[in-house]
């Protein structure tokens, strides 16, 4: 199909939904449903309102429009802050994707994501949307004789403080600037506001081709805060766990002990800032003395 077609279909699928009956999850964050019970030739509309959650379709037939309208993040930003700073769209395909081809909707033009059993569907696609926006993807089955082994899924996340990427983009979270060592401002804030925050040691560095990315080893000998389970208990005096930052960063085993903060995307653990533990607790006792600390670390 041509672009031409591609925005002649967008505005009929815009007409047609208003006909089609809106479906939600039991939890407004999920969706799932099946090809079978939905009219070939119809689409139907889904409001997804949750930062993050998950779409299933089942034997694919027909159409889906998804619309990304979440309660967070544009309801956690300042007043000043939500009017001109854009939120970063994340979407995890499946490893097992077909029947369908997922494309974003922006401006009554379709931009394909994923295609029909795409040889890496498991590559997070990303791209930007500023607050007040609704992005919206559009899910299209494809022509199957046998749909009886398609499933069409994903997962998304939202979030508002991703460096925000132009158009679709394959890094779930880096850019140029996640190489950037941070500045002792931005040090004392990781450790207020980051989903991990852990002193520990490297043990090695791996290379994950897949999502282009280098997977540090971690020996945490101290777990200040952690979303999920990243460094579990496992009897010893040490957690280990893993933590992974974009390849181009040329991250290398190191000694002595470092304290790691990030974020968690898609259950797995992206590196923030990481100074030497040594250097940070001079960072962070000159704040304190200077009462510039926005939160406080407990110490051993």
């Amino acid at each position: 199909m041509e672009v031409s077609d591609f925005r002649n279909f967008a505005l009929w699928i815009s007409f047609l939904t208003g006909f089609t009956m809106t479906s939600y999850s039991e939890d407004q964050c999920s969706w799932r449903g099946s090809g079978l019970s939905q009219a070939v030739k119809n689409v139907e509309q889904v409001w997804l309102r949750c930062a993050e959650g998950s779409v299933e379709w089942l034997y694919p037939a027909g159409a889906l429009r998804l619309t990304l309208s979440p309660r967070l993040p544009w309801s956690a930003m300042g007043p000043g802050e939500s009017s001109r700073s854009p939120v970063s769209a994340c979407i995890k395909p499946d490893q097992h994707w077909g029947g369908a081809q997922l494309y974003l909707e922006r401006d009554g033009v379709l931009e394909l994501l994923v295609g029909d059993e795409t040889s890496s569907p498991a590559r997070v696609r990303c791209f930007s949307a500023m607050p007040g926006e609704r992005p919206a993807l559009f899910m299209q089955a494809t022509p199957h004789q046998d749909i009886s082994r398609r499933i069409a899924a994903f997962r998304y996340e939202l979030r508002g403080d991703w460096t925000a990427q132009p158009s679709v983009n394959t890094d779930p979270i880096g850019s140029e600037g996640a190489c950037r060592p941070c500045n002792n401002t931005e040090i004392l804030m990781a450790v207020c506001t980051s989903d991990f925050v852990v002193r520990g040691n490297i043990r090695s560095v791996e290379t994950d081709s897949n999502l282009k990315a280098a997977v540090i080893k971690v020996s945490a000998t101290r777990v200040y805060r952690q979303k999920f389970a990243l460094f579990p208990e496992s009897g010893r005096l040490t957690r280990s766990g893993e933590i992974r930052t974009p390849l181009q960063c040329g991250v290398r085993p190191g000694g002595g002990s470092f304290l790691f903060t990030g974020r968690v995307h898609f259950g797995e653990a992206w590196l923030g800032c990481a100074p030497r533990y040594k250097d940070f607790l001079k960072v962070y006792e000159q704040a304190k003395q200077s009462l510039m600390i926005p939160c406080t670390l407990v110490n051993d």
